[in-house]
This record gives C-alpha cells, sequence and structure tokens, in this order.
C-alpha cells in the first residue's frame, strides 16, 4: 500500500493533472490494447480528425474512393497552413509523402503515424520536426483490405491481434499497380501524387522471409533509374544519416534482405525495382522513394515504435537538407530531359545485379534443417540463436535493357482509353490540331507468347519485335506526346514494348495479336497457285520454309497460310504495335 501511495504520489508530482488528463485523451487504440492491436478504419480516422481539430496545422484531405466507395484521405502537416500544392510548392520547403497501409495487414506505419503527430502536433515534444518541411501522411492506402480484418491473414506475422488483406476488395495488389493504374485507389494516388510532387517518399511494409536480429530494413533506389546526382544523394547522405540515427535509437537496421541464393552465404542482393512497385515508381519520377521492411516475426510493438524511429529520420533528414535536396530534385527533372532527350542518350530500361560484392557484417538467427513426415522432406527451423557472419552484398546494377527514345509518341484515336490513364501520371499530351506529315518507326511484334496464368488480371505476352520506318500522314484528333517533359521515364516505360511494366507488356493491346478474317483452302489455294507463277523465286521461299519443320510440311493450312501473309488479303494491321515513335516531323 504504501509503495503504491508513493508511486502515485510520484506520477502526480511528475505529470500535472492536466498533462495526464492530456496523455489519457490522446492514448492511441494501439497503446490502450497494451500494444497488441490497431484499430479499424473509422476509428482511425476518428483520431486523424481529432488532430485536425486540435491543431490549426492540420488538414485532412479526400483525395478519393475505394472500389468499395470508402474515402481516402491524406493527412496535410503545415505549420504554414500550405494546405495545396500550389501554396506547399511556393513555401521552398521539401514535400515529403508518407504511405501506410498499401499491403493493409502490415499496418505499423499507420500507428506510427498517430503516435508521431501526437508528439508533434499536440505535447509539441517534437514540433521542430515541421520547420523546414511540408508532411502528407495517407493513414491507410488499401482501405478495403484494411476492413477484411482477421487474425489469421498473414500466417507468418507475429500481431497485431486482428490484421487486413493484402489485396483490394477487387483483388488487386496495389504495389504492383504503379504503372497500369487499375484500381481506383491507384488512380486517384497518381493524381495525388502528381499534385503534390513530393520531395521524398516513405512506403511503409512488413516483410515475409528469413528470420534474422534487425528490427527493421530498407530499400531505397540508387542506380540508373534514378538520376546522377539523385542517386549519389541517397547513397552518400541519406543512407549512412539513416542508418545511424536508427541505431541510436536502439533498432538494428541492415537493407532489404534478399539471399542471392538459397542460403545466407550466397550473401544478399540490392535490386533495381521496377516501376509497377512504390520505389520503382518514384525513381522514374526522378525522385527519392524510401521502402521500409519491418520483420514480421518481431512483436508488433517493436515494429510500430522502430517504423516510427524511420519517419522522424525521413523528416530530420529532409530539414537539415532542405535546400540541397530541392535543388537536387529541380536538377533531376532538368538531368532527363538534357540527358535523353537533348543528348539522345539512351534510356534505361531494366537492369541485372552484377557480379560485384563488398563484405556485409550479417546479423542473423541460427537454422537447421529437419526431417518432416509432413512435407516428406527437411523443413527450416530458426532456433532463435543469434550469430553473425561476412557473407557478400551486391548492391551494384548494371543495365540489361535501354532504349533510343523518339522526339515523341503519337497515339491514334481509337486508343483514347489509354490518354486518362496516361494523364494520371503527371503526363502532358496534346492533340493534333492539322493533319501532319510524320517520318515515324513502328513495331512489328513477332513469336508471340501468353504466360499459362493470368497476373494482377492481366495475361502477359513476351514477344521479339522488328522496326519498320514509314512515312505516314497523322490526322487531327490524334493524340501526340512530346518527350520534352519531366515524366519522361514515365513516358518511355508506359509506352516503349521492352519497358517490364509498358502498358503492352501488362496486355493492354493483346487485341492486336488475333487474326480477325481467315480464308477457305478452296479459296486460298488458287491464289497460291497464281503467286508462284507471277513470281517464281516464291517457290523456293515456300520450300525452304516447310522443310525447315516436319510439322509445317504435314499441315496444309500452315502450308497454305506461306501464301495468305504475303498476298493483298492478309490484315497488314496484324502484330502491329499502334503507337508510332516520331523520328521527325515532316510539315
Amino acid at each position: 500500500m504504501k509503495i503504491f501511495t508513493l508511486l502515485l504520489f510520484l506520477s502526480v508530482s511528475i505529470f500535472p493533472q492536466s498533462d495526464l488528463n492530456k496523455i489519457n485523451k490522446w492514448q492511441t487504440f494501439f497503446e490502450k490494447s497494451n500494444f497488441l492491436s490497431t484499430p479499424d478504419y473509422n476509428e482511425t480516422i476518428e483520431y486523424f480528425r481529432k488532430i485536425e481539430k486540435a491543431s490549426p496545422y492540420v488538414k485532412l484531405i479526400p483525395f478519393g474512393k475505394s472500389a468499395q466507395e470508402r474515402t481516402l484521405y491524406v493527412c496535410v502537416v503545415s505549420k504554414d497552413r500550405a494546405f495545396t500544392p500550389e501554396k506547399a510548392k511556393k513555401l521552398s520547403k521539401p514535400i515529403i509523402l508518407i504511405q501506410n497501409g498499401i499491403h493493409s495487414g502490415e499496418i505499423e506505419g499507420k500507428d506510427a503515424s498517430m503516435l508521431l503527430l501526437r508528439e508533434i502536433l499536440i505535447t509539441k515534444e517534437k514540433i521542430n520536426l515541421i520547420d523546414n518541411v511540408t508532411l502528407l501522411i495517407i493513414p491507410v492506402f488499401n482501405v478495403d483490405g484494411h476492413e477484411r480484418k482477421s487474425p489469421f491473414n498473414r500466417i507468418n506475422q507475429n500481431g497485431p491481434t486482428e490484421m487486413g488483406w493484402r489485396t483490394t476488395a477487387q483483388n488487386y495488389n496495389l504495389n504492383r499497380d504503379y504503372m497500369k493504374a487499375d484500381s481506383p485507389e491507384m488512380q486517384s494516388w497518381l493524381k495525388l501524387f502528381n499534385s503534390w510532387l513530393p520531395d521524398f517518399f516513405v512506403d511503409s511494409h512488413t516483410t515475409d522471409g528469413a528470420d534474422y536480429q534487425y528490427n527493421i530494413t530498407y530499400g531505397i533506389e540508387k542506380f540508373k533509374n534514378l538520376p546522377t546526382k539523385t542517386a549519389k544523394f541517397v547513397k552518400e547522405k541519406f543512407i549512412p544519416f539513416n542508418n545511424k540515427r536508427t541505431e541510436e535509437k536502439g533498432f538494428l537496421i541492415a537493407p532489404y534482405v534478399a539471399f542471392k541464393g538459397r542460403n545466407v552465404e550466397s550473401g544478399i542482393v540490392d535490386y533495381t525495382a521496377s516501376p509497377r512497385f512504390s520505389t520503382g515508381y518514384t525513381a522514374i519520377q526522378n525522385r527519392i522513394g524510401l521502402l521500409i521492411e519491418t520483420h514480421m516475426l518481431k512483436p508488433y510493438k517493436d515494429r510500430v515504435f522502430s517504423t516510427k524511429a524511420m519517419f522522424e529520420n525521413v523528416i530530420e533528414f529532409c530539414n537539415q537538407n532542405k535546400d540541397e535536396l530541392l535543388n537536387i530534385n529541380k536538377e533531376g527533372d532538368e538531368f532527363v530531359i538534357q540527358n535523353y532527350f537533348k543528348n539522345k542518350n539512351s534510356y534505361p530500361l531494366s537492369f541485372d545485379v552484377s557480379d560485384k560484392s563488398k563484405p556485409f557484417l550479417y546479423k542473423g538467427i541460427e537454422a537447421i534443417e529437419e526431417d518432416s513426415w509432413i512435407t516428406g522432406k527437411k523443413v527450416l527451423r530458426y532456433t532463435g540463436k543469434p550469430f553473425e557472419k561476412e557473407i557478400p552484398f551486391f548492391d551494384d546494377n548494371i543495365v540489361r535493357d535501354s532504349i533510343d527514345i523518339p522526339t515523341s509518341y503519337i497515339i491514334p484515336i481509337e486508343n483514347k482509353y489509354l490518354v486518362e490513364r496516361i494523364k494520371v501520371h503527371g503526363i502532358n499530351v496534346d492533340v493534333l490540331k492539322k493533319d501532319k506529315k510524320f517520318i515515324v518507326e513502328k513495331y512489328k511484334l513477332k513469336n508471340v507468347r501468353y504466360g499459362t496464368t493470368s497476373y494482377e488480371n492481366h495475361f502477359q505476352p513476351s514477344y521479339e519485335y522488328d522496326k519498320i520506318m514509314d512515312t505516314v500522314i497523322i490526322s487531327k484528333g490524334n493524340f501526340i506526346i512530346d518527350l520534352q517533359q519531366r515524366t519522361l521515364g514515365v513516358i518511355v516505360h508506359l509506352l516503349e514494348p521492352k519497358g517490364p511494366d509498358s502498358f503492352l507488356k501488362w496486355g493492354f493491346f493483346n487485341s492486336i495479336f488475333e487474326p480477325k478474317e481467315y480464308f477457305e483452302e478452296y479459296s486460298m489455294e488458287p491464289i497460291a497457285q497464281k503467286m508462284v507463277r507471277d513470281n517464281p523465286k516464291l517457290k523456293d521461299e515456300f520450300e525452304n520454309y516447310i522443310n525447315s519443320d516436319p510439322k509445317i510440311k504435314e499441315n496444309p493450312r500452315r502450308r497454305l497460310n506461306f501464301f495468305y501473309e504475303r498476298s493483298p488479303y492478309f490484315d497488314k494491321q496484324l502484330n502491329v504495335y499502334p503507337i508510332l515513335r516520331v523520328i521527325k516531323v515532316l510539315d
């Protein structure tokens, strides 16, 4: 009893009653649950609304609707009360966008954001964090998945007690949708991103995979998918700062752990993210994107507080380096135009991890293999015993494929459904006001194959192609996209067939591979006879063709198709990519 009385006296002495009331009033659902649970969407937004009512520096703004008609919100925090992109950009302060819950089972960032905003705006112990930045926070991106909550949504994960689902109500993985933008959520996000054009982007996740000692890992683009100075700034300034500050706050940190082979000794790799992913997308928008990956086996409390530490690091860094960051982003936008459009350097589209490596002291958890009568083979078991081992870290990437860019692209008016999807990326699209003559390159596709299953609701083709030069007159009303704009990288990735996330690669043009007119053998055979009489060399080509493969030789229709493809009856648009690369304007 005396001990209890003493503790009560001390708590009242240290925290006046008014402060205790404030602490209780502003406790989050996460804290009230003893750090085990996370609130539902309505409770989450209610907390953000409460902060908005309490602080003049906050505005909660709707920016779209989910497939199930839930409202998407962004919380704008500004000491200058700059709650629109136009006002924020006039301040010459970096704009930071923190995104939570793109995979809503991985929701630490949401609870971390509430704690951080309370410290900035309510207790004001960290009010200085918004001195030199404008802060945007998306509480939950995948809101429909967030509400599909269950204790059983992530088999590998240690809490919270209930967690959301990975995908949207339409079963889209939003972290594969940045380029194709199928989902209403992503279309709204792209409009938000391109209106604010943040200077630094953060995407909060939880990783599956190996067990190790690290509380938190990260991925960040730093290769040739970024402008040169931006990549250098990331490698030389941000990464050392972030690693040092995270460990000073008591959390072990490492680059994202992806093994090169099947075991630890093979080393870990750092790869260039495709633009279908968040950080790969922000890179081709010439902006820094940080991927946060907490460790799924660590307690939820640990994961929330390590995520909060990383959020603070980013905000601190942007405060301390605000002028340099703004200048680097401005120069990055100019760099892509100068380097690729004006200087005609090839634009890199895909990358490989090189064989170069450097030593890395890996802090892992020991694993053993045990026989399993369930699987019929050995399975991995983690013992909980920590170890340290020097392994190779492959963090050098080389360009695998690149493209020489045209001056512009022409999109036929019949493909106007794509134009609105292109515009949400912040790309300027013009309409031809009069008929014009162009020298263009066309792509003729060949050896087209499809995967056996759909991926993100698309059957993705693989193909090769030939380039065909042509002079064409394009009628007024068709669309033209000039490459001399800061979104050059996004344009090239969307419209070039080689782009790993191009519209063509995602299957938006699969109809061009489908023949729609056919021949009857009794009609085609006499035409083939006449073609050989008129052009005797054609017979030699035909003989070489049928002798190249016994299956062709034994197939009457394929034999006739040789002639059909060379006849005036054949569809000349079959397998021709309809988007044209402009080489020169003739009038």
